[in-house]
């Protein structure tokens, strides 16, 4: 894999993709998606994506632009230059992000970025993770007179932005980047009045061969998770209560 791109500059810009990887198997990546990478000279991907999805673009060079641990803004800020920098040395450029792009992807920084520098771009949508989730536990996440709405949301913020944002007041709540907040997240809920039987179904490495299902009560989350590696989801709420036998 490379550190940089390798291609001399030159004074027009190629094409960028905004690519969603999907959850993390490969064959939940659209047709689309699979496509483009297949075409791609080179390639900008997260830490998360796995080797799976990176062995769909065998002929591009790959440049690996996972976070800095501590240094979020100013790692977004060098992604961004990296993919210019790219954008003006290839004709054809992925920028292959987890999940989808426009959910909690920092995408809005990268397109503020290609905009201003006259960089063509589209964008191809990705199977978000918690549709992923959803199918692995094989139970919805709405449910008719149960839930009718859901949110999305993360605890994870910029330095510069508060702590704590609002709880969503929604039937179902999933929580992306989850696992940390987990102690966290509980107990603010609690404190809301969500009852403490409240079903939570939170799963690590979504998807993957090496997925893991984790069930519990939102008083047993608010004594933490299992200890996990990857990357969890923690999903809330009336809808994910197991089924009963018919």
């Amino acid at each position: 894999m490379s550190e940089h791109p390798t291609r001399p500059a030159r004074p027009h810009p190629g094409k960028v993709w905004l690519v969603g990887a999907g959850p993390g198997a490969a064959d939940l990546i659209t047709l689309r998606g699979a496509q483009i990478l297949r075409e791609a000279e080179i390639v900008l991907h997260d830490a998360l994506v796995t080797p799976e999805i990176l062995a769909l673009c065998p002929q591009a060079e790959l440049i690996s632009v996972g976070k800095r641990s501590g240094q979020r803004s100013m790692a977004q800020a060098l992604i961004n230059q990296q993919i210019i920098d790219c954008a003006f040395r290839f004709d054809r450029i992925v920028r292959l992000k987890g999940g989808d792009p426009m959910l909690f992807g920092r995408a809005d920084e990268e397109l503020n970025a290609l905009e201003a520098a006259g960089i063509p771009y589209d964008i191809v949508p990705g199977i978000t993770t918690a549709f992923a989730a959803a199918a692995a536990i094989k139970q919805p996440l709405t449910k008719r007179g149960v839930a009718r709405n859901v949110a999305f949301f993360t605890s994870t913020t910029a330095p510069n932005e508060a702590h704590l944002a609002a709880m969503p007041a929604c039937d179902t709540l999933v929580q992306y980047m989850g696992g940390r907040e987990a102690i966290d997240t509980a107990h603010r809920l609690l404190e809301c009045g969500k009852p403490a039987e409240t079903p939570v179904i939170a799963i690590e490495n979504v998807s993957r061969s090496d997925q893991r299902i984790m069930r519990m009560t939102l008083a047993e989350m608010s004594q933490g998770l299992p200890e996990c590696r990857g990357p969890v989801l923690v999903m809330i709420g009336e809808a994910l209560r197991a089924r009963s036998p018919l």
